[in-house]
């Protein structure tokens, strides 16, 4: 009896010392994003994917628009101890939009300009594949600009009655010239004038495959491979691309998975 007692107090210590090796914050949701920490060296790996932790063991994983209900977390310590995690994933209701009165070429674009948007998509998917190790993203986040927010994140858009795919930014309606500011710390990797969807871009690295998108600029204040600051001027809201009227579409990404900004964002500041 003394050797089953000492044998489950010592069971019970471990387990107790595991779940204080690793802990998670964010949003354990459809478009949400989690920051995790744990030892230096441990693997983490995420539905049998692997996830980069930096040398202070920090790591970071987010959910997409339609992610299943629950993701499984794998870590390996370097003392040769596993845990797994069951993460449950809240399911969202998304909104419908409809926008008519697009010219029918941003609808459904020609074949001319079909080698144009494979040029630049293929530019998007290098640079949203960046798992550059810098722990940028930990200046925090706050509004890239002050305006009425016009498009949320997973609905789906019908364009000239045409079925599109689901909207994955955060629309702000602004005047054109409405300064944007970059929501938080990052490298310029993207600074664009007129891509084909888009308009004026610019995507800004904050680290470990977390990449940002402001799109339809008028202007453009920053260059490629110039590291900017929370808060610093980007550029300014315009209706370049593909867009009906003045304003930011702001987007987030974790490597393939479409994040929801507005998740990390308290209230919109007052203008």
């Amino acid at each position: 009896m003394i050797r089953l007692s000492l044998f489950l107090v010592a069971f019970l210590f471990s387990l107790n010392a595991l779940a204080d090796r690793v802990t998670l914050t964010g949003n354990f949701t459809q478009g949400g994003l989690v920051i995790g920490q744990t030892e230096p060296g441990a693997k983490v790996v995420l539905d049998g994917e692997p996830v980069t932790v930096s040398s202070e063991g920090r790591f970071l994983f987010g959910f997409g628009r339609d992610f299943k209900d629950s993701a499984v977390l794998d870590i390996s310590y370097p003392d040769g101890q596993n845990e797994t995690k069951t993460l449950s994933v809240t399911k969202r209701d998304y909104q419908i939009e409809r926008v008519d009165g697009l010219p029918p070429s941003k609808v459904t674009p020609s074949p001319e300009f079909l080698a144009r948007i494979r040029k630049e998509n293929a530019e998007i998917a290098r640079i949203r594949a960046l798992e550059t190790p810098e722990n940028w993203f930990l200046s925090g986040w706050q509004w890239p600009a002050k305006g009425r927010v016009s498009g949320v994140y997973g609905s789906q858009r019908v364009l000239n009655d045409i079925p599109k795919r689901p909207h994955f930014g955060l629309d702000i309606a602004a005047p054109v010239g409405t300064s944007v500011v970059a929501s938080t710390d990052g490298m310029v990797r993207m600074a664009e004038a007129d891509l084909f969807y888009t308009g004026g871009t610019v995507m800004i690295d904050h680290g470990y495959g977390l990449v940002s998108v402001y799109s339809h600029l008028s202007k453009i204040d920053v260059v490629v491979d110039q590291f900017v600051r929370q808060g610093e001027k980007i550029g300014e809201i315009g209706a370049t691309g593909r867009a009906t009227g003045p304003h930011l579409d702001w987007r987030l990404n974790w490597l393939e998975e479409r994040l929801d900004p507005e998740l990390l964002l308290g209230p919109m500041p007052a203008q």
